[in-house]
């Protein structure tokens, strides 16, 4: 299934997108990759979207990848005696360990972990922020606190600590669980919250033990710091920022969002820009101009993929959303002003064979009247590659793994094609001659790159370009075995 763009897209699954038909027509509409939130839901209806989506990719035939979001470590507070207290500004108020129901004075924090961290002038933020409490004294097992910002608060929301690094395990127990079920049923991403430290990652790592691929999400301010070394440690990046705008301020946020989609791109990482991206289509068939202009920004910086949440989980219109981001995807990717500033950003970056044969692969492609890079991977590294380079030509990605396939459907440019081992070379331009003029990107008298390694399928192993026509007849007449 081609698409006319190169940004990818993300569907949220949830109550509002869980039977085939939806899930069928998500796709159709431009969903590329579906996020599993395992916040919600039972493991038996994580099994069934699984199952879904694997249904509609047979019947389609076109990779798609699932990413299972793990919840982690999420902090709440207790529950209190009225249901919920209004906290007024310059009130004290007081968390603590005491698992007696709350009232206006104080209510439980069930996590020593923070009071272990906790020093006075923290900021703890509950409910997204919308309340603000400031440690005035603190102790093993309770923070006394002035109402910086007041508000409603109710039984069991969340906390945020914003400015200290948590003595917290990435992974519950809750997430190891759900771990382990994501990785036996065979979901391609694995979504880390509330990462802070790259051994966070290797924790995770050593668990996943390759079943998939291991995304990391940037929410705190720790992670924002450390976000190099995460960076070097994980698979692919996702810019979170919800949390992450509730931890910092949100003025901070974009210029941090385009910094990290740079540094992604240079590592040849995957990006996704998340969160509240068209929330208004929840409850509108139309979104608003300020959130279109927002996804707009995201592919402008590079992105390679853009995320609906709430809008394709539980709204009201998320076919509709799902188009209105292919909409706005393509008209942006048209505009000449985007050919200009991805280029302007291209970071020359690696030294390698493979980086200097998808660079060669770029402009060769883009200086003539070449149709299409079509790069064979066994790992995906080559199509990764290729896609940092962000060429004017569309990227087929050839391999026969169909784990690769599903994974770099993910990636900016990629169109996966699944093919059979091949050990000549000769094949392998056949191939790509017929995928190329399958997927209707060229006919038969145009020309493509290949890009491959030999011997086949071996991963590294990128170290030929060769220019061919799309015509297999002319390549098996004239090319020696």
């Amino acid at each position: 299934m081609r698409r006319q763009r190169n940004v990818k897209i993300v569907a949220t699954l949830g109550p509002a997108s869980e039977t085939y038909d939806t899930i069928r027509a998500l796709h159709e509409a431009g969903a590329d990759v579906f996020r599993l939130n395992m916040s919600h839901g039972t493991q038996d209806d994580i099994r069934e979207k699984h199952r879904i989506i694997r249904q509609v990719e047979k019947d389609l035939d076109s990779p798609i990848a699932i990413l299972a979001d793990l919840q982690g470590p999420k902090l709440r507070v207790g529950v209190f005696a009225a249901g919920e207290h209004d906290l007024q500004e310059g009130a004290r108020f007081r968390v603590d360990l005491d698992p007696a129901e709350g009232d206006d004075n104080r209510v439980c924090l069930p996590h020593p972990e923070i009071f272990a961290a906790l020093r006075v002038g923290a900021t703890l933020l509950v409910n997204d922020g919308k309340i603000r409490l400031k440690v005035t004294e603190c102790g093993e097992d309770y923070a006394n606190c002035e109402v910086v910002a007041g508000g409603t608060i109710s039984d069991r929301k969340g906390v945020n600590v914003p400015d200290v690094v948590l003595p917290l395990a990435a992974l519950s127990e809750k997430d190891r669980d759900d771990l382990e079920f994501a990785c036996n049923l065979g979901v391609d991403w694995l979504a880390l919250s509330f990462v802070q430290r790259p051994e966070d990652v290797h924790e995770a790592r050593a668990l996943v033990d390759g079943r998939a691929a291991i995304m990391c999400k940037i929410e705190k301010p720790a992670a924002v710091e450390k976000f190099d070394e995460i960076l070097a440690v994980c698979d692919s990046i996702m810019v979170a920022r919800g949390d992450l705008g509730v931890e910092l301020p949100v003025q901070n946020v974009p210029p941090i969002q385009k910094r990290m989609v740079r540094r992604c791109r240079a590592a040849a990482k995957p990006v996704i820009v998340a969160t509240q991206m068209l929330e208004s289509m929840i409850d509108s068939p139309m979104p608003t101009r300020a959130e279109v202009s927002d996804v707009a920004t995201a592919i402008y910086e590079g992105a390679d993929a853009v995320m609906l949440s709430a809008e394709s989980a539980a709204g009201n219109y998320p076919v509709e959303a799902v188009r209105t981001m292919d909409n706005v995807a393509r008209e942006v990717e048209n505009d000449p002003t985007y050919t200009e500033i991805i280029n302007a950003s291209r970071s020359v970056k690696g030294s390698t064979t493979a980086d200097g044969i998808v660079a060669a692969a770029r402009e060769i492609a883009e200086k003539t009247d070449i149709k299409a890079i079509c790069c064979f991977t066994q790992s995906g590294t080559t199509a990764l590659l290729t896609a940092r380079e962000r060429p004017g030509v569309p990227i087929i990605a050839l391999t026969s793994v169909r784990n690769t396939a599903r994974r770099l459907t993910l990636s900016w440019g990629c169109h996966c094609v699944m093919t059979e081992e091949l050990d000549r070379f000769k094949m392998a331009v056949v191939n790509a001659a017929r995928a190329a003029r399958t997927a209707g990107f060229a006919d038969t008298d145009d020309q493509i790159v290949i890009t491959a390694g030999v011997p086949f399928n071996v991963p590294g192993t990128t170290n030929i370009l060769r220019i061919a026509p799309c015509d297999e007849r002319l390549i098996l007449r004239t090319d020696p075995e």
